[in-house]
């Protein structure tokens, strides 16, 4: 089924990340590959993840098109001006590659190449309705194509956003936007997203919470006062802290496969997004801990 099929059909999806490298070596990438496939249900492919430069997220998608299992293209509106980005939703449409994520993307700031310019003709609504239009044969200037696009898109909300009220009103532009499915920010506070999703279940949309593997009480902490929209609650730092150094990972990874069960076993969401960051190699170890294989 496709990925479509899958949400439309209820059944509790899971996708992970797959990361271009920075270079032409692949076998790593290659490798994540075939540990994913046939587990997760589709491979959501980054794009210059923290404006950091890497493979294009277009090129891997077909890899992973080429290899057996289903890709989500991932496309920022920092690099791309609109003549660019309708460009490469036409080549990635040719190709097969029909689940689109749509982001404004992060500032050149946070990456390796400090002195770029950054593009953000549009921004991450505006990415949404260029695509609708897409599907419906039009480019963003009106014109008619040669052929419609077929995308099933997404976009992402943070659900821990404090204050939460921009964030909502944001989700509502981009589901009247054409927003099929949406990715969370990693969420920690079960009973804040169980409020989110109250909201959220107003809208015909999917929805798929984040989760980030915590690797050490230091990573959390981190993210508290760094990540904009994250919030580890004390109570878990302090379950990693109790573990001891050696076994902090060990306990993140337990973590992570706990809330993904809670979330199925109470159907509080759609599915999940496992964003492992260079451990996804632990992916399938996770979702056997969560029951999920």
């Amino acid at each position: 089924m496709s990925f479509r099929d899958i949400l439309d059909s209820g059944k509790f999806a899971v996708t992970a990340e797959i990361g271009p490298p920075k270079g032409t070596d692949i076998k790593e990438m290659y490798h994540h590959i075939e540990v994913l496939k046939g587990k997760i249900d589709v491979a959501n492919v980054t794009d210059n993840q923290s404006a950091v430069m890497r493979i294009s997220s277009l090129a891997v998608c077909k890899i992973v098109l080429d290899n057996g299992m289903e890709p989500v293209l991932q496309m920022t509106c920092r690099d791309r001006n609109r003549i660019g980005l309708q460009a490469d939703l036409l080549g990635a449409s040719v190709l097969g590659i029909h689940n689109v994520l749509c982001l404004t993307g992060d500032h050149v700031n946070a990456g390796d190449h400090k002195q770029a310019k950054s593009v953000y003709d549009v921004e991450s609504v505006q990415l949404l309705k260029i695509v609708e239009g897409m599907n419906n044969g039009k480019d963003m200037s009106g014109n008619e194509m040669k052929g419609a696009t077929n995308f099933y898109a997404g976009a992402v909300v943070t659900p821990e956003a404090n204050p939460l009220e921009p964030q909502l009103v944001k989700f509502e532009k981009k589901v009247k936007a054409g927003a099929k499915f949406f990715q969370t920010q990693a969420i920690y506070d079960m009973e804040k997203f169980k409020s989110f999703m109250a909201y959220a279940r107003k809208f015909p949309v999917k929805v798929l919470a984040g989760i980030v593997v915590l690797k050490s009480a230091g990573m959390a902490n981190f993210m508290n006062k760094n990540v904009p929209g994250i919030s580890v609650p004390q109570v878990l730092i302090d379950e990693i802290k109790a573990a001891g150094k050696e076994k902090a990972l060990e306990t993140g990874i337990n973590i992570a496969a706990r809330h993904i069960k809670q979330l199925k076993d109470e159907k509080i969401c759609d599915g999940v997004h496992i964003m492992a960051i260079g451990m996804e190699d632990k992916v399938p170890m996770i979702m056997e801990r969560a029951g999920l294989l």
